[in-house]
């Protein structure tokens, strides 16, 4: 087992975090019958140790599906596409042109630009998703603001949401673009704020089981600290904090 990873399992879910005590970051394996989902690949030295975990399940990886198209999501995608070429891979259309490395801002969007680590990719995704959308078990949620075309999986299963960066757990629950000093980054990498309240907002309406997100712990029974969460980033864009 590598030192760096620690394995999680839940419901219908492996969650995979690398780097758990210093920059987690999490990606999922998610059991289907005709194999597994990975859901975002973590960082480029990730690859090895992601297929590893799937051979553990003794499932192969049939799909990868994407929430956002940021550097500590998508790190490992050209290493596995390498080793998994008949894999389906999976992102949103807005977020499509970000893996690509194109940052522009449409004009019906705010005029925001985009942060965060966008490195393009040399993989071109085999299907473009739209708010609706399922996948296997999973059923896209579109939840901008993070990044233009951020989305989350709803697993219809257990209730499970994987929501990237929609929020985060590590140094304390918080929506996208809300600093916690513990841990700022996603808050700083974060595209517009209002956005990502308003997605924050739609995806506490699904009645989530279970929060899993891009860095920090699942939380079970994640109710009353998403509406916690909510109301924190509501203040902030008051200016009441």
């Amino acid at each position: 087992m590598n030192k760096s990873m620690r394995v999680t399992s839940f419901g219908n879910c492996v969650q995979l975090t690398f780097y758990p005590g210093v920059f987690p970051v999490n990606c999922y394996l998610v059991r289907e019958d005709d194999g597994l989902t990975l859901i975002d690949t973590g960082l480029p030295s990730s690859a090895k140790a992601i297929l590893a975990a799937a051979q553990r399940l003794d499932m192969p990886i049939q799909r990868i599906a994407l929430t956002h198209a940021h550097g500590d999501h998508v790190g490992a995608l050209d290493t596995l596409r390498e080793a998994l070429p008949d894999a389906e891979v999976m992102i949103s259309a807005r977020d499509a042109r970000l893996l690509r490395g194109d940052t522009s801002i449409d004009p019906a969007e705010p005029q925001v630009g985009v942060r965060g680590s966008v490195k393009p990719c040399k993989t071109h995704p085999t299907r473009l998703l739209t708010a609706g959308d399922r996948i296997g078990s999973l059923e896209v949620i579109s939840c901008p603001g993070h990044t233009p075309g951020h989305v989350a999986f709803f697993d219809a299963r257990d209730r499970t949401l994987i929501a990237g960066d929609a929020f985060q757990t590590k140094g304390g629950v918080a929506v996208a673009g809300t600093v916690r000093p513990l841990f700022p980054f996603p808050a700083l990498a974060t595209w517009h704020r209002p956005t990502a309240l308003n997605s924050a907002k739609h995806l506490r309406q699904l009645h989530p089981s279970h929060l899993a997100v891009g860095h920090g712990n699942i939380l079970v029974d994640p109710l009353d600290a998403m509406d916690a969460a909510i109301q924190m980033a509501e203040r902030k864009l008051k200016g009441q904090m």
